[in-house]
């Protein structure tokens, strides 16, 4: 009953995570419309059916049925508004930096609210800190394995395989991966592993199984071996020091993974997680360390300001794109039915580059061509 309990409460706190998350993304579109006297029409916590809602000053805000959603409407297309279609004040005919703020409002929303998560746990827990250690961990070994047959043992650090030394982990998990090709290229051989256990060292020969592939196995979780400690700031300034390094190390970790997703696509594009399987992993998080829960909102929110950037279609840098064009076009839009088609087809990295290329080549600015 109290795994239950605490599992429930588990993705309850993701989903308030990710709801909080999406909130803050469009209160930045709403405001920064807002601020500038912009006609805003709805705003809308969720998606679905309509659970509740009421008006204030000619905006309908409105609670929807499923939380991890939400959108700002604009009058600019309604048929059913009242606004005339030249009105100074509807989005679509403000000047192009007007639009520009409202549109990469929601992305500096995020980017603002994920240093000040950070800030908080800085403040309130410390600023994680990584001590890496020689070896592989081995945390679990699953019974009846050539593993557990051969001798290892939960808690278990491999300092060495076949006689090579295993040094400290780095950012990655690049140790691991060693092991783990040298066991998968030797079924039913003898690999011979230098155990760290306790104050001291034994040498175990363990025999990996074969794989139905051919590979071999030893039935064990493998794991860095490092420890995390918190460092408390001594100061205001420390803390402000601590957060912009945490925030920037994010940044860099989520900017990485963005890279090689689209540099490895085949085969990274199965493990591109939707809604259900965040708040799974947020779950996880928040069920073994509460403290996690701050790392994890916080490179949610760096994670969905960075996706919103890309130039693709429905996201704002979609939008953000078709902007730059008409700037590029001296203020001259785009007929609305080339938007639309632009909108809804796969073209906006083309478009983006292009216009980029015509920057790059019109005003030759050295820091634009190594960006290429």
């Amino acid at each position: 009953m109290v795994d239950g309990f605490e599992s429930t409460q588990s993705v309850l706190e993701a989903v308030g995570v990710l709801t909080a998350i999406i909130v803050v993304h469009e209160s930045g579109h709403f405001l920064a419309a807002y601020l500038q006297g912009i006609h805003v029409s709805k705003f809308a916590v969720g998606f679905g059916p309509i659970l509740a809602k009421f008006n204030a000053k000619n905006v309908e805000y409105s609670f929807r049925a499923f939380p991890l959603g939400g959108f700002v409407g604009f009058p600019d297309n309604d048929p059913d508004s009242d606004i005339p279609p030249d009105d100074k004040n509807l989005l679509k005919n403000r000047p192009i930096f007007d639009r520009v703020i409202v549109i990469s409002a929601g992305v500096i929303a995020n980017i603002i609210f994920a240093y000040v998560i950070i800030f908080t746990q800085v403040l309130l827990v410390g600023l994680p800190v990584q001590e890496s250690f020689p070896g592989v961990l081995v945390p679990d070994v699953r019974p009846f394995s050539a593993a557990s047959r051969d001798g290892l043992l939960p808690g278990d650090v491999i300092l060495g395989v076949n006689g090579i030394d295993l040094g400290k982990s780095g950012p990655g998990p690049s140790l691991v991966s060693e092991v783990v090709d040298v066991i998968k290229k030797n079924p039913k051989r003898n690999v011979l592993l230098k155990i760290g256990r306790g104050e001291g060292s034994v040498d175990v020969r363990v025999t990996p199984d074969e794989n139905s592939d051919g590979t071999g196995r030893i039935g064990v979780q493998l794991s860095p071996n490092f420890k995390i400690s918190k460092v408390q700031p001594k100061n205001i300034l420390e803390a402000f020091s601590f957060s912009g390094r945490e925030f920037w190390g994010l940044t860099y970790n989520v900017l990485d993974s963005l890279k090689q997703t689209f540099m490895n696509f085949s085969q990274t594009a199965s493990k591109v997680s939707g809604p259900v399987a965040i708040i799974a992993v947020g779950a996880e998080v928040a069920k073994s360390n509460v403290d996690g829960l701050y790392q994890f909102a916080a490179v949610l929110n760096i994670n969905l300001a960075v996706i919103n950037l890309l130039p693709l279609p429905a996201l704002d840098g979609g939008t953000l794109a078709l902007i730059l064009v008409e700037a590029a076009r001296g203020g001259k839009k785009l007929p609305l039915d080339v938007e639309q088609g632009i909108m809804s087809s796969g073209i906006m990295f083309v478009i983006i580059v292009g216009l980029v290329l015509l920057v790059r080549d019109t005003l030759n600015l050295d820091f634009i061509r190594d960006l290429l």
